[in-house]
């Protein structure tokens, strides 16, 4: 097997609103490389060469593995991170404590959508984050802050290398954007993939929801992109969180009829059996999500109650030493009173004189 002399890739990482690529070349493989990454490293043998980089904007490292065979192509395999970087990360970006009835289910999913997130099939799709954007409010309703909602939100997207504007509308703008930006509609440019897919949704009825290939329109254009996509065998990747964006869809549009999910699924190119039974997964995790937020308000309803019970008795106490004090008080003023004051009766009334 030859060595291979000069070593030339592009190492591609996907952001959410486009493609990145970089492409590195070196003439011998040994040299040591800087091109905007915090660190770069090449280390070469007779037949594997090993290279990984981190890129200056992220705390995450990805690894391609570069092999040559003995025809003298260059093989080169993608290493993720693994599933506990991405915990980790979280856990960094959010340290407060987080109830467990919350947390447990926090934990499953950002599992879940990290494995989805490093499929080599993967691709950002706003059905997918409208999807997700439903289940984390379902999950989240009832969080004691709206603050912290909002951080763990952020905390969880940033996790897996996203940015949580583009699932969310951008809530903080500085004044001085607007002094080198030109924003014609600063509707628009306030709305995210999630928000504008359900201002879409809502002006949709049955017929319109599943023609949408007929029109023309930023929506339309994104349903094209993945039924596209869908239709073309090994570029499409399907998640449960794309199947609640369908169903989210269905909802907003008051498209009731049993038969529009099958439409709309055609018309995707989805599999049909593929969102029957993630819709039945989301709506069994639903119900438990009800279920223990109810036995959680029960507890917390209980608790308070003792409390109050607890409290009550020395409430109690505390009146009566607060009444045994102002007796106390009254009768050593009675007993002043009668030591400085004569009393007599006179002409039928009664006569204070000082003694």
């Amino acid at each position: 097997m030859a060595a291979v002399a000069s070593l030339s890739f592009c190492g591609v990482a996907q952001s959410p609103s486009s493609d990145r690529k970089v492409c590195i070349s070196s003439s011998s493989p040994s040299r040591n490389l800087l091109f905007n990454f915090d660190a770069f490293r090449v280390r070469s043998s007779f037949a594997f060469h090993s290279v990984s980089f981190r890129a200056s904007n992220s705390s995450s490292r990805f690894v391609v593995h570069c092999m040559s065979s003995e025809s003298g192509k260059m093989l080169i395999s993608y290493v993720p991170p693994p599933v506990s970087e991405t915990k980790l990360k979280f856990l960094n970006a959010y340290k407060r404590p987080i109830p467990s009835i919350y947390n447990t289910v926090l934990q499953e999913l950002i599992v879940q959508q990290h494995l989805m997130r490093y499929k080599k099939t993967y691709r950002y799709d706003a059905v997918f984050a409208l999807g997700f954007v439903t289940v984390y409010d379902q999950l989240m309703e009832g969080y004691p802050s709206d603050e912290d909602r909002v951080a763990i939100f952020q905390a969880y997207i940033n996790a897996l290398n996203e940015d949580p504007q583009q699932y969310r509308p951008v809530t903080k703008i500085p004044p001085s954007f607007f002094l080198f930006h030109k924003v014609l509609n600063l509707n628009d440019f306030l709305t995210a993939d999630a928000e504008k897919l359900e201002t879409w949704a809502r002006a949709q009825d049955s017929s319109s929801l599943v023609d949408f290939s007929s029109k023309e329109g930023e929506v339309e254009g994104i349903l094209k992109d993945i039924a596209e996509r869908a239709g073309d065998s090994g570029s499409f990747s399907y998640s449960r969180f794309f199947a609640v964006g369908l169903f989210r869809l269905l909802e907003l549009s008051n498209a009731t009829e049993p038969t529009i999910l099958e439409k709309l699924c055609g018309a995707l190119n989805i599999n049909k059996k593929s969102v029957d039974r993630d819709l039945d997964v989301y709506r069994n995790l639903l119900s438990k999500l009800v279920q223990a937020k109810e036995l959680l308000k029960e507890y917390v309803e209980r608790e308070k109650k003792k409390l109050q019970e607890r409290s009550e008795p020395q409430k109690a106490n505390e009146a009566v030493k607060n009444c045994l004090a102002e007796n106390q008080y009254a009768t050593k003023a009675v007993s002043r009173f009668d030591e400085n004051y004569d009393v007599f009766q006179c002409c039928g009334g009664l006569v204070i004189a000082r003694g």
